[in-house]
């Protein structure tokens, strides 16, 4: 069962009938005799709550979310109960949300958004018996564990899918916020398409925003204009694979297949899947074995994919694909092996690879990409 509430209409919870007495033993053994045995009282359902950055719609972050939710509900079924919280800004109205669904009982609650952790953070302390996970983010503590996927590897899978396509050598990239993962995901998508065509380029354009259809489709257009005939994005909206269909360019989809809205432009999509993971986290919760992690699933753990990949594909380049996809899993190649070059000439890695610390801090734009960081 699940329950969808607004921000400002959060309910109290509803509360569970009187406790099922079991009968003494003499009687329990009489009743046994005349009629079939009772069944055992279920124990209370686990109270799972989901807080959401933006309304849950027909494709992208949100709803990517909101499917793993369906697929822990049907995995769990009354094992758990749910409430879904969606359209909840970042800052100080995620941190009342999350402690108003404390108060109500929520024994499990996801927080889906980077900005909501320091806010997760303040009311875990409070409520040291609700177990928190919080999607994208760096701290943990003891009541409070993070969850996010490696979608750079899907991307540098994607790369070399949109280098294929591309016919001009440009990619555009429609990126939210400068953080640690967009940057990944970009540099990523960069190596993947030189790695095809070394002579390839990708143009971002920043929206300091994750949803903002209008921007985002805007920012789509200006790219198709100097001369991008692959789109990629990093936003919450389907903006992006809608431009990418109306101007006739190819797509790389992020966060759910939108071959339904983009059937001549979808490429492929890069889809974390997170039902996996609620499911097992539930479980955890249920059994109380749970413990904080900071847990960082790529494509050999099925928490990300390089999905809805376009059927009409050729299959010596889907075969490349799919090779690169196995050495990736395999651990025959990596995405971020040397030579990485910045897109300024500089050399920052001269040998070996970067590992997860250094992933995680990526503030630097690589070879091959057109723009800057932005100035926070």
């Amino acid at each position: 069962m699940t329950q969808n509430l607004t921000r400002s209409r959060l309910r109290a919870p509803r509360r569970s009938g009187p406790p099922t007495f079991v009968p003494a033993r003499r009687a329990l053994l009489a009743l046994a005799v005349l009629a079939p045995a009772l069944p055992a009282a279920a124990a209370a359902p686990l109270k799972v709550a989901f807080v959401y950055v933006t309304p849950v719609g027909q494709a992208g972050w949100t709803y990517q979310h909101d499917l793993g939710r369906r697929e822990m509900e049907r995995a769990l079924g009354d094992a758990v109960k749910t409430t879904v919280v969606e359209d909840v800004a970042e800052g100080p109205d995620a941190e009342r949300v999350m402690r108003d669904l404390a108060r109500q009982g929520h024994q499990l609650i996801f927080a889906t958004s980077f900005g909501y952790l320091e806010g997760a953070l303040r009311v875990a302390a409070e409520f040291p018996g609700v177990r928190f996970e919080h999607a994208g983010g760096y701290k943990t503590a003891p009541n409070l564990g993070t969850y996010n996927v490696r979608a750079y590897e899907a991307r540098w899978l994607a790369g070399r899918l949109a280098g294929m396509a591309s016919k001009s050598g440009v990619a555009g990239y429609v990126a939210g916020f400068p953080v640690p993962e967009v940057v990944q995901g970009i540099d990523a998508f960069a190596l993947g398409m030189r790695a095809v065509n070394p002579r390839a380029t990708v143009r971002v354009v920043w929206l300091n925003t994750w949803f903002d259809p209008a921007r985002e489709r805007d920012a789509a257009f200006a790219l198709v204009d100097q001369g991008a005939d692959v789109l990629a994005n990093h936003t919450a909206s389907a903006a992006v694979a809608l431009a990418a269909e109306e101007k006739g360019v190819r797509l790389i989809a992020n966060q759910s297949d939108m071959r339904a809205l983009a059937p001549h432009a979808q490429l492929a999509a890069v889809v974390p899947q997170w039902g996996g993971y609620y499911t097992q986290v539930a479980r955890d919760v249920i059994a109380g074995r749970w413990q904080p992690a900071a847990v960082w699933g790529g494509v050999r753990s099925g928490m990300v994919a390089l999905a809805g990949i376009d059927p009409a594909w050729p299959t010596a380049q889907a075969r490349a694909i799919e090779d690169a996809r196995l050495a990736l899993i395999e651990g025959r190649s990596a995405v971020f092996a040397a030579p990485l070059i910045d897109n300024r000439g500089r050399t920052r890695l001269a040998r070996g690879t970067l590992d997860d610390p250094q992933i995680a801090a990526l503030d630097w734009l690589v070879q091959g990409v057109v723009g800057s960081m932005p100035t926070q």
